[in-house]
């Protein structure tokens, strides 16, 4: 019973720092997008970026038994 009681509240912890940290966000007017994050990366960071999700989107489900 405890145990559950515990990973209740870490559940419950984890939402109200997200909750807080979005009413953070939104009070200092920031943006979080996804793409400018690789547009600050170095070209190297960029490729091997590419490489790898390229390289997950072709390999999907391809597990060797």
């Amino acid at each position: 019973m405890t145990m559950w009681i515990w990973a209740g509240g870490c559940i419950l912890f984890l939402l109200a720092m997200g909750y807080i940290a979005d009413r953070v966000a939104i009070r200092r007017s920031i943006e979080f997008s996804p793409e400018d994050g690789i547009k600050n990366a170095t070209d190297a960071e960029q490729i091997y970026v590419e490489n790898y999700l390229n390289e997950t989107k072709n390999n999907n489900n391809n597990i060797p038994l």
